[in-house]
């Protein structure tokens, strides 16, 4: 005879373990979790145009009621939209693209260190960023998993840079940069809110 406890037990067990794995499945960045005709992105996701896919490691997390697919992380890392504008510290240079780590979304400081590139391909200046320099981007769209900006428009670009020969202050000329110290002239892709006082003290 069997225990009417224990069946119910091993169904509510049952019931659960199947409601886990199909809507708390573990996901990649990039993974496809859902189809954009099902569901819309959420927390922690991005729709690439067919599909809705992971933007941080975390658990699935399929809305049925709201449609909407989302990413449960312990941290909730913050991941920018299309058309936020970002600002954030360059991590990397290459020959036409930048990598830079977002410290700021829309004005709101994010500690989840999410980065994101932007290409230079198209600007006519030899040093567009340096490693380290602080700056604003608009973030276009999201591609494979990775987060793609732009830094053409007239307030985008550097914040805030130092001298590449001494590591000295500098000042604006123009479109170009001058040391202070030891007077080197050189090119960054400014933005019209370059030396602004809110964004010296994150490099002081």
């Amino acid at each position: 005879m069997i225990c009417q406890e224990c069946l119910k037990t091993t169904n509510n067990y049952n019931h659960n373990t199947k409601k886990h794995s199909m809507s708390e499945i573990a996901a990649l960045p990039g993974d496809k979790i859902a189809s954009i005709e099902e569901y819309e992105a959420g927390y922690n996701t991005f729709d690439d145009g067919d599909m809705v896919r992971a933007a941080t490691v975390g658990k699935t997390d399929l809305n049925k009621e709201t449609r909407m697919a989302n990413i449960k992380h312990p941290k909730m890392i913050s991941i920018p939209k299309v058309g936020d504008i970002i600002i954030g510290t360059v991590a990397a240079v290459m020959s036409s693209m930048i990598a830079v780590s977002i410290d700021y979304i829309n004005g709101k400081p994010t500690t989840s260190k999410v980065e994101c590139i932007c290409s230079t391909r198209n600007l006519r200046k030899k040093n567009v960023a340096l490693v380290n320099d602080i700056v604003t981007l608009k973030i276009l769209n999201h591609l494979n998993g990775t987060i793609h900006a732009a830094i053409e428009e007239s307030h985008l670009g550097v914040l805030f840079t130092k001298c590449r020969k001494c590591g000295g202050k500098v000042v604006q000329m123009r479109d170009a940069i001058k040391c202070t110290e030891c007077a080197w002239i050189d090119e960054r892709k400014l933005s019209a809110n370059f030396g602004n006082s809110d964004f010296v003290k994150l490099r002081e």
